[in-house]
């Protein structure tokens, strides 16, 4: 198997580095715009390979995609950072440039390639691939729910005060702080619903501090996270490259599901090696479908951007 994840940024590098260390890829090729920046990294992880028991081999290239053919796996990270008190939507002016240009000459070099994409909006950036490539559904992913399931995990556990592998819990809609939907009223300990150990408004913190998950680090870094979407997307990785067949919450394009069309939005999917195999549809009672139809409005108001930006 090869990788390549374009952007060698804080993101891109941790998420080249969670593959490598977990030794089920042959190459990664890191990719970046800047002068030297890919390859510095590149040799950067290599000179750990020793002390972390992995061989997998990483290499980083300045802005040359044929260093990146036949790839089987792309992960766009390309584009900027937020910034304290920025929302993910008003990246959009540049970063739709960016992942368009990008996914082109990765396609060029890797036709068969799946993508997944990372950068921010980055529903509306994974509806944009849609509409620029030619290639099947299945193989455009994007990576959303699985780090916003993450964070609320982490804060569920935090609230019941309990080992976060007896937790577990899932988000979907909009990766956005006001369009992501944590599902508290099926999270479980270990099987068991959450409401049964901790308060309806120990709950509801939860649920709003998983919805500033990402705000809230923003505030704190200077910039976006990269420990926990770097992590996110090699388990997006590992479960496709490894045909492993799990389920995670991710942005993918809607055709009637849940009662959706033409978006891509955050809903269970079962990933192995074409991707997205299939999308799970969950029973959802009247608020949380009503919260989804809020949160797929949000997702085609931003969308809709697009058109006055000529992409």
């Amino acid at each position: 198997m090869k990788v390549t994840v374009v952007g060698a940024g804080a993101v891109g590098a941790s998420c080249a580095e969670y593959i490598a260390i977990k030794n089920f890829v042959a190459e990664v090729v890191l990719l970046d715009i800047k002068e030297n920046f890919a390859e510095g990294k590149a040799m950067d992880l290599m000179q750990t390979s020793s002390l972390n028991d992995f061989d997998t081999r990483i290499i980083g290239s300045t802005n040359d995609y044929s260093k990146t053919k036949n790839s089987d796996i792309a992960v766009i990270t390309s584009g900027i950072p937020r910034k304290p008190g920025m929302t993910r939507e008003e990246l959009i002016g540049i970063n739709a440039g960016i992942v368009r240009d990008v996914s082109k000459q990765i396609l060029q070099y890797s036709p068969n390639a799946i993508l997944i994409i990372v950068s921010n909006p980055m529903d509306t950036m994974t509806y944009l691939t849609h509409q620029i490539s030619d290639i099947p559904k299945n193989r455009i992913i994007g990576m959303g729910g699985a780090l916003d399931s993450a964070r609320f995990k982490y804060r569920l556990a935090e609230a019941l005060e309990c080992p976060i592998s007896d937790v577990d819990g899932m988000v979907i809609g909009g990766h956005s702080d006001t369009g992501m939907i944590p599902l508290t009223r099926i999270a479980t300990r270990n099987s068991i619903r959450v409401s049964n150990f901790i308060s309806e408004e120990r709950i509801e913190q939860v649920l709003n501090d998983t919805k500033v998950g990402g705000a809230t680090l923003t505030k704190m870094l200077g910039t976006s996270a990269w420990y926990a979407p770097g992590a996110a997307v090699s388990a997006l990785v590992h479960s496709i490259s490894c045909d492993k067949k799990k389920i995670f919450p991710c942005s993918a394009l809607l055709e009637g599901e849940y009662g959706l069309n033409n978006l891509c939005i955050g809903v269970p999917v079962i990933l192995g090696r074409n991707g997205i195999e299939s999308i799970v549809e969950i029973d959802l009672n009247d608020n949380e479908k009503n919260a989804l139809k809020e949160s797929a409005e949000g997702v085609v108001k931003t969308n809709n951007l697009l058109t006055n930006l000529n992409t």
